[in-house]
């Protein structure tokens, strides 16, 4: 699988499919960026540039993968054991619902300790009650049929 990112960030879904199929991938360090932590790369992360040298680096890692089993397997195996350690669903899934209930018991507090949240919603309605003056103002100077 080819995936020469530029720009992106986070779990690109693309490489994570790669590597549920078991198919090496070659992309750039943007593409593995946040996926990948201290493990191998299951694949090739190569860093391409604007020129032609660039994609000609990108071509000749996936030449290189494809025609070498033995590298092909080991980049398979090394996607097989990265989905284990960082995307393995039942772990994620218990952290996620021990998260929920955690925070469903302490709601109230979870409420107050959240600025950002209480500053958006702050703001949110005071943008509704303004508008909503505006619209009176508006209306008072209408003419009356």
């Amino acid at each position: 699988m080819l995936s020469p990112l530029r720009f992106g960030a986070g779990i690109k879904g693309k490489l994570l499919d790669a590597m549920i199929m078991q198919t090496p991938n070659i992309t750039t360090a943007i593409g593995s960026e946040g996926m990948h932590g201290e493990r191998p790369w299951p694949g090739a992360i190569v860093e391409i540039g604007m020129g032609a040298e660039g994609a000609q680096a990108f071509a000749d890692a996936a030449v290189a993968l494809y025609q070498d089993e033995v590298r092909w397997q080991q980049a398979q195996l090394q996607g097989t054991a990265l989905l284990k350690q960082r995307y393995d669903s039942e772990p994620l899934g218990e952290q996620l619902i021990s998260r929920i209930t955690e925070l469903a018991s302490q709601l109230d507090a979870h409420r107050l300790a959240n600025f950002t949240g209480s500053m958006l919603r702050h703001h949110s309605m005071m943008s509704t009650k303004y508008m909503s003056q505006w619209i009176t103002a508006k209306n008072a100077g209408a003419p009356k049929d």
